[in-house]
């Protein structure tokens, strides 16, 4: 039987479930490029990721291509494994 307790706290927002199910299928994905996958704001984005960066969840690479900003997100191997861990625990929840 699993415990609601189970559950990480760090994915219960909608936008980080957004964020780590976008990375756990790509690699290295811009600041830009997650913001209209997920249609969320600048702000939203940034915080979020912010969140999970603490957490050690995610990667955040700034970098300046030509006199641009870029930033890109990829999970890390902890957040890979939080992440699943996370999906096996609803799975078990939901009986399956």
């Amino acid at each position: 039987m699993i415990k609601i307790s189970q559950l990480n706290k760090e994915f219960e927002s909608r936008v980080r479930l957004g964020i780590m199910s976008v990375l756990m299928v790509n690699d290295w994905v811009d600041f830009s490029e997650m913001k209209g996958l997920l249609e969320i704001t600048d702000g939203n984005l940034a915080s979020h990721s912010n969140a999970l960066e603490k957490a050690a969840y995610i990667e955040v690479k700034k970098e300046f291509v030509g006199k641009k900003p870029k930033t890109s997100y990829r999970v890390t191997q902890n957040g890979r494994q939080a992440f699943n861990d996370h999906l096996d625990a609803l799975e078990k929840l939901l009986g399956r």
